[in-house]
């Protein structure tokens, strides 16, 4: 082994001593929100690489379980209560605009304690100026995918945070270039169910992943929840601390 092996491995075992020594402290103080938050759910490897969180609770406004499962993967605890409000476009509206409203109205139609921060998020999907949202039924589903088949499209998510204070808004626009997609494959695809619940009437981490050719921005976004543009948010409002000390 060479000096930059054994160095490593002897970083390694002084990590794991400091982990053993800390953790219990750790584990008392984090237990009263861990429960029941999303982070007693993450996986082993992402419980021990994220971030320790004090301050305010995040409260998901949204029934999504992508947008869950994105924050359950980044180790961000939180808890879901879903809003339920008019998702309907204003006449004229910008899809930024549209997604940043409709995300405002999600944060602020669900309660919220002192101690929480109330997350609002919605996506929609933008093609040749026009916002596709979730298909309304199966020839609506063919008729979205149609006009992605083979082309680029935008697909844009607002977030909103209330913390009490300010609210917080933002969006995130990622680009997606579609492959061509015959007629066949679109039946086959919509038949799927898949498409059911999605804007733009797709999923790209699911069936749809092998007809995206390439994205510029966000992967996450896509999916729901452009998640770094949130923990920005957070850490530069105080909402979020990493409290990982230098290691002895």
């Amino acid at each position: 082994m060479g000096a930059a092996g054994a160095a490593g491995v002897w970083l390694a075992w002084q990590a794991c001593r400091w982990v053993r020594r800390v953790w219990p402290e750790w584990q008392a103080a984090g237990a009263v929100v861990a429960r029941g938050t999303g982070l007693d759910r993450v996986g082993p490897v992402a419980s021990r690489v994220c971030a320790f969180y004090s301050g305010k609770m995040v409260v998901l406004a949204s029934q999504s379980p992508r947008r869950a499962e994105i924050l359950r993967r980044a180790g961000i605890p939180f808890t879901v209560r879903a809003a339920d409000v008019d998702e309907t476009p204003l006449a004229g509206e910008k899809p930024e605009d549209y997604a940043r409203r409709v995300a405002e109205m999600k944060a602020l139609a669900v309660a919220r304690e002192p101690e929480e921060v109330v997350l609002g998020a919605d996506t929609t999907v933008v093609i040749d100026g026009e916002m596709l949202g979730k298909p309304v039924d199966a020839a609506d589903a063919i008729r979205m995918l149609s006009k992605l088949s083979g082309r680029r499209h935008q697909v844009i998510t607002g977030i909103c945070l209330d913390g009490g204070m300010e609210l917080i808004r933002d969006w995130a626009v990622t680009d997606v270039w579609f492959t061509p997609m015959s007629a066949r494959e679109i039946a086959d695809y919509v038949a799927s169910g898949e498409p059911r619940d999605k804007a733009g009437a797709y999923a790209i981490q699911g069936l749809a992943s092998k007809y995206i050719e390439r994205i510029e921005g966000c992967y996450f976004n896509v999916v729901g929840l452009p998640v770094s543009l949130v923990y920005r948010h957070l850490r530069s409002e105080g909402q979020v601390i990493d409290l990982l000390p230098s290691l002895p």
